[in-house]
């Protein structure tokens, strides 16, 4: 079962200025448990070389990497899995390209889409956004801040882990966490910290209490 622990969704545009992989290494450095590959805006090129150097970070931590939405290039670095949303491809396709063993994720905010995704084999649900974001130019306005309710429905409904995302500060992930998910994913609350280091600390403090 994925079980990650505080789970970092890479953006060096909410960086800071800073290099995603300085940002890694100070989240690893705090306890970090996963690494998602993201990058939105940067060439394909651009994230291969990313994620190779990433892979050989989370290899050094033994934690899992993941890409975002692109099957190809999680099989190019050797990632551990994939993480898809509503537009990408479908699960099973996912499977059958990556293997039995990958970590395969999904982006869900209704319960309809977490019962379907888990229904083809889903290892998680990212679910979100739980709280206005700042950090994802690609939800629908209407599903802005589904709320820790919503949380809870979805996991009344499935037997896979819930990841929460969206908004998520280490204030706020005892609620997230009390309302049902099992950890909590984070972009602007690690990339964009003074202290990154501190800051996944802090959040792994948080989902380690709960």
């Amino acid at each position: 079962m994925f079980d990650p622990g505080v789970y970092l969704v890479t953006q060096r545009t909410a960086s800071a200025g800073r290099p995603t992989d300085a940002v890694v290494v100070d989240a690893l450095d705090g306890g970090l448990g996963a690494v998602q590959l993201r990058e939105k805006g940067r060439s394909a090129r651009e994230r291969y070389h990313l994620g190779r150097r990433l892979r050989a970070l989370t290899d050094e931590y033994a934690v899992p990497l993941l890409v975002n939405d692109r099957v190809d290039l999680a099989l190019a670095i050797d990632a551990d899995g994939v993480h898809l949303g509503a537009s990408d491809l479908p699960l099973p396709a996912a499977r059958d390209l990556l293997g039995a063993d990958a970590i395969l994720g999904r982006s869900v905010s209704t319960v309809a889409d977490a019962r379907e995704a888990a229904a083809k084999g889903a290892d998680y649900l990212g679910v979100g956004a739980v709280y206005p974001t700042t950090s994802k130019d690609d939800v629908d306005p209407d599903e802005q801040g589904i709320g820790t309710d919503r949380v809870a429905a979805i996991d009344d409904a499935v037997d896979v882990p819930i990841v929460a995302i969206g908004g998520i500060t280490a204030e706020r992930a005892p609620e997230v966490l009390a309302a049902g998910a099992d950890t909590v994913a984070v972009v602007s609350a690690i990339t964009a910290a003074e202290d990154p280091e501190r800051a996944t600390r802090r959040l792994a403090d948080a989902v380690d209490t709960e």
